[in-house]
This record gives structure tokens, C-alpha cells and sequence, in this order.
């Protein structure tokens, strides 16, 4: 098939939004029958008539408005490509973020704050496994990758973890679950859901094997959300960041244990190395 000629595209798109031919023939320095002539090729290659002759007046047809409506959005997007190669002009891109199925949505929503919202950008939120993510960072089908381990070394990737966050793991349940009078003593007599992001079960394993108990463990799972929910039921304790189950401690649903258990989780906002970066990708690492 033919490729479209862009050229006539054009010359249509300013005979459309002018609604008149010589005006739009003065405002492309052409003479009004050479355009005519171009509308009329153009009107070939699509098989359709663009406008419908009303009088001295054009009118766009059905047709006329499904080209007009495509080439607004082709020369548009022309437009915001070279405004963002000149770094000018406002950020339309939207911003491609990935995010580990299993990351606390509380956390991201926290990271992302700062552009919901924004006017001039959109998000595109994908989340899936590290793997998954990070090859797509590779390929600049992503602008970043939220995660809380921070990617091994890869040879054929720049990888730049940036450390935006440490979050204290603590002990969350409903507020009769959690009257003890000790660390030890709560291990031993609640049930725990416990997430298997391995910073908190091999920091929650280890914390056992110091105080000498075997605690029970009632849910092991793979997904924040699936954590809160369960630990908002009164199935166990949770064990996991506070961002984690923060609308629940505001409202008194949940509250948290007081011990220290001396476990960290960290979060890590991951990028490649770009020429043109998303605009506000650097707006995000710095408020994060």
C-alpha cells in the first residue's frame, strides 16, 4: 500500500481549520488551484471526500472529520517532539513509571504525589517482577522502576539506584492482639502475616531465632495490599513498613506494636542514563 504524503496532510489540516481555500492558499504561499489540486489527490489516496461544498463554503464530511481529528494528533506530537529535544515547552510525555507488584501502593502513591495531577503530564503505572521491569527500563520503555532491592550488576545497563526512602519494619494488628508486655512474649502467643520480600522475612526470621521462638505463622504473602487486608480482618500480626497500613494507625484500626525490631526496608527509585530524561523525573527524585 502506498504510503500517505504527508505534505497534502498538512495542506488539508489548513483548509480545514481556515473552512476557506484562499485563505488557507494565501497562509501556505500556494497558488488556490495547486492546493485544490492537492486536497483533490489527497481525497484519491483515502477513497473519501474531505469536505462537502455548502455554497462558497467548505465543510468538513465524516470522513474530513476522522482526518482532521488524526492529523491534529500527528503534527501535534510532531510539535512536542521538538520541543522536548530543545528541552522547551511544556512536558506532555507521560511519565512511564514501574513499580513491583509486590511494593506497598501506599508508598507509591507517596512517591507519586508531586505529579498527580500535574496538568501537562500523565502517568503510565505498570507494575510487574523485577526482571520484567528492569528490562524494560533497558529498552526506555520506562522512566523508572520502584522497587525496595536494589538491581544486581548488569553489563549491558547502567543501573542508578537511588535511595529515597528507609522505612522501620514494625509490628502492626489490631489493637487486641498486640497488649504484651514483651517482644518474646507477642512472638509466641499471636499468630504473624508476614510479607516474603526477603529483607523483612529474613530480618523477621533472624529476630526469632535471637529471642529463641518459633512464631506462627499464619499467612505468608507476596502482596502489601493482600498484607493489609488481612491484618485489618485480626488474622495475625503483620510485620511490615507503617507507610504500609498508614490510613489504618490515623484512623485507630490498627496500631502498632512498641519494640523495636531493629529491621530497615529500603526503597530505590531505578533509572538508565538518557540524553532527555523526563522533565519531571528529576522533580520526583528530589522530593522524594
Amino acid at each position: 500500500m502506498d504510503q500517505l504524503n504527508y505534505h497534502h496532510l498538512r495542506y488539508f489540516r489548513e483548509v480545514a481549520h481556515q473552512g476557506n481555500l484562499t485563505r488557507a492558499a494565501e497562509r501556505l504561499n500556494l497558488s488556490q488551484s495547486a492546493l485544490s489540486s492537492q486536497i483533490k489527490t489527497l481525497e484519491a489516496r483515502l477513497g473519501h471526500p474531505l469536505f462537502d461544498r455548502v455554497g462558497r463554503e467548505l465543510r468538513l464530511s465524516e470522513v474530513g472529520r476522522i482526518a482532521l481529528d488524526h492529523a491534529d494528533r500527528i503534527f501535534g506530537t510532531g510539535e512536542e517532539l521538538l520541543a522536548t529535544l530543545a528541552r522547551v515547552g511544556p512536558a506532555r510525555t507521560p511519565l512511564r513509571i514501574g513499580a513491583l507488584s509486590t511494593l506497598s501502593r501506599n508508598f507509591q502513591m507517596e512517591f507519586l504525589r508531586p505529579v498527580l495531577g500535574h496538568p501537562e503530564t500523565g502517568i503510565v503505572l505498570r507494575s510487574g517482577n523485577a526482571q520484567t521491569l528492569l528490562d524494560a527500563l533497558k529498552s526506555l520503555a520506562l522512566d523508572v522502576v520502584l522497587t525496595n532491592e536494589a538491581p544486581i550488576y548488569d553489563e549491558n545497563a547502567s543501573f542508578t539506584a537511588h535511595r529515597i526512602a528507609d522505612q522501620p519494619v514494625s509490628l502492626h494488628g489490631v489493637p487486641g492482639r498486640l497488649h504484651h508486655d514483651s517482644l518474646q512474649g507477642l512472638l509466641q502467643a499471636e499468630p504473624f502475616i508476614v510479607p516474603t520480600e526477603s529483607t523483612i522475612r529474613t530480618g523477621f526470621d533472624a529476630l526469632a531465632a535471637t529471642l529463641g521462638v518459633r512464631p506462627h505463622v499464619a499467612a505468608e504473602v507476596d502482596d502489601m495490599a493482600m498484607v493489609r487486608l488481612l491484618t485489618r480482618e485480626g488474622i495475625g500480626v503483620a510485620i511490615a513498613p507503617p507507610v504500609v497500613f498508614a490510613d489504618e494507625i490515623a484512623s485507630g484500626t490498627l496500631s502498632r506494636a512498641p519494640f523495636d525490631l531493629d529491621i530497615l526496608e529500603t526503597f530505590f527509585a531505578v533509572t538508565v542514563p538518557r540524553s532527555f530524561p523526563h522533565p519531571m523525573l528529576k522533580t520526583l527524585l528530589a522530593q522524594a
